[in-house]
């Protein structure tokens, strides 16, 4: 299927003349070429079909053309515009060049002269649409992998992402555990050249220095005791492709400068040969760790840092963009609900109130996974605020199933604040279940009405608060 003619306005209040220049064109550029003897007629035919280029005269009656200009580019700042001028009109001339034409010529022209600025002109515009395109397309695949928001840093994380994902040069993401670094690092790789193959992930801080180094690099047989066959290493596994280097910042130094060598030599020497082995890799790396606090420490080296660091990638806190927290979760409310079946689901406006009020020390990872568990256990399509986990500031993260990380608190305390934690969640869900009545939650979860009722005693549960909630919501 061929591509559609590019459309041409020529415009001059002399009929011959725009005769003239669309014989002109016509026969030297395929393009559907009409012709206008006023600025107003001109406008009016811009307003009916777009064109891609307008070619008009200075000194028109009704308007003239830099009137005509500012009247296109406000209707479509995309048409294109070629000015032309008599001797006298040159500062004309080089004042609409300022105000958005792409160039002029002047009276009397030269035929080839004006061929070549028109096909320059329509590449140009071509080349700009593209683009133009390829943008929008590569932002609505960032999406896709769950990069959402219209906050002003997501937006400029997302035009980010599409300006450097068609190019080779090594990005470095920076932020906070949970911002979503590794889905920058996916969707930079689904926009690129590369994106027919698989990204290849490297979870650095998962693997000790020794099986790290294998790993990366590979090995020949016989090059350590145990080595009784070749080992393919995940450069070569991501030759042509993309690598991410999952949280860089806990490779050894000792890698490190291996490290180093393949992103200024494009090549790894694999464990056990004397030779070299040139790769084709894209190179990604996420980090959550002060890397310029490391370096001053010895623990990474800088020479490593700037060759990363060509172009960084911030992933916002969701402290930083509050506004998108509604956007966010209402994106994974559709994908879970969907993943499990649930039919439309949606929040409530004490759920959406509470989702704001949380701090989400864990970011974007806590909010999805506590937006999951909702959708997994809520009793109707619509959750409310009951049916979200207690978000503790104190705690950092969330593990996978959204259950609090007391990871950094003393082992009697953890124990104790996860033993609240679950038993608060698991009988205020049964007393949810039962609409307060205690002795039906007693038989649910298999204690004596008593022994229920003493520890929701001493957990602060008040059997009455699920009763006004059921009774309120039937």
């Amino acid at each position: 299927m061929s591509e559609p003619k590019p459309a041409i306005l020529i415009v001059d209040d002399n009929e011959d003349m725009v005769r003239v220049l669309i014989k002109i064109i016509s026969r030297k550029i395929k393009a559907d070429v009409r012709g206008a003897t006023s600025g107003t007629e001109a406008l009016e035919l811009a307003r009916q079909s777009r064109p891609d280029l307008v070619i008009t005269d200075v000194r028109m009656p009704d308007m003239d053309g830099l009137d005509l200009l500012e009247s296109l580019k406000q209707l479509d700042e995309t048409i294109a515009v070629i000015v032309i001028t008599g001797y006298g009109t040159v500062e004309s001339a080089v004042k609409a060049l300022k105000n958005g034409a792409y160039d002029y010529f002047q009276k009397p022209f030269d035929n080839d002269r004006l061929v070549h600025i028109v096909k320059m002109c329509l590449e140009h515009s071509r080349l700009r649409e593209e683009n133009r395109r390829l943008q929008n397309r590569l932002k609505e695949e960032a999406v896709s992998y769950g990069i959402v928001g219209s906050s002003p840093k997501i937006k400029q994380v997302l035009d980010l992402l599409a300006r450097i994902a068609p190019s080779d040069v090594t990005v470095l993401i920076r932020g906070e555990s949970g911002t979503g670094k590794e889905l920058a690092a996916r969707a930079l790789h689904a926009m690129s050249k590369r994106a027919s193959r698989q990204l290849v992930t490297v979870n650095c801080p998962a693997l000790p220095e020794q099986i790290l180094e294998s790993e990366l690099f590979g090995y020949t047989k016989g090059a350590f005791t145990g080595a009784n066959k070749e080992k393919k290493g995940l450069f070569l596994a991501a030759h042509r492709s993309s690598i991410l280097l999952d949280e860089i910042g806990d490779i050894p130094v000792s890698i490190q400068t291996k490290l180093l060598r393949v992103l200024q030599e494009k090549e790894i020497r694999v464990l056990g040969s004397t030779t070299n082995t040139p790769v084709d890799v894209r190179v990604i790396a996420s980090t959550n760790q002060d890397l310029e606090e490391k370096i001053k420490k010895g623990l990474f080296r800088e020479d490593l840092f700037y060759r990363l660091n060509v172009v960084t990638v911030s992933m916002p806190s969701l402290r930083e963009i509050p506004e998108d927290i509604p956007v966010i979760a209402n994106f994974f409310l559709k994908k879970y609900s969907a993943k499990y079946d649930r039919g439309t689901m949606t929040f409530s406006r004490d759920a959406v109130k509470y989702l704001m009020s949380c701090k989400w020390p864990g970011n974007v990872r806590q909010l999805e996974n506590t937006v999951k568990r909702a959708v997994l256990l809520a009793d109707s399509q619509e959750i409310r605020a009951t049916d979200m986990p207690p978000i503790d500031p104190r705690d950092a993260t969330l593990q996978e199933h959204g259950m609090p990380c007391f990871e950094n608190l003393p082992y009697k305390e953890a124990k104790s604040r996860l033993l609240s934690f679950f038993t608060k969640q698991y009988l205020s869900r049964a007393l949810e279940k039962t609409g307060g009545n205690v002795t039906a939650a007693a038989a649910l979860v298999g204690l004596e009405r008593q022994a229920l009722q003493r520890i929701l005693r001493r957990y602060g549960i008040k059997s009455a608060e699920f009763r006004k909630s059921t009774n309120k919501n039937a």
